[in-house]
């Protein structure tokens, strides 16, 4: 149980580091928006027209580095619940038996 406490406070203050290179990423340009939680699209959509990395090229770079950085988020996070469950579990078998 001990081991699960520490795994999660290491990961939360990961998440935390992560949390603010995002808020970092979006102050840099304005066109990012101010979302921490949303990918921004690199493909065609529909009404939309996107930027190639011809057109401008060191916001498309800054946009797909901070995309890297939000999908490492949604991987802390995913682990974060799994290891939740853990916890949570070591808990419940601690105290039921």
């Amino acid at each position: 149980m001990f081991f699960g406490i520490m795994t999660m406070i290491i990961l939360y203050l990961i998440l935390k580091y992560v949390l603010e290179w995002i808020k970092y990423f979006n102050s840099l340009d304005p066109r990012l928006g101010q979302s921490t939680w949303r990918w921004s699209y690199d493909y065609p959509v529909i009404g939309e027209r996107d930027i190639s990395d011809l057109d401008d090229r060191d916001f498309v770079r800054l946009r797909r580095k901070r995309n890297k950085i939000i999908t490492f988020m949604y991987s802390i996070v995913l682990i974060m619940f799994i290891a939740s469950m853990s916890l949570l579990s070591e808990i419940l078998i601690f105290f039921l038996q």
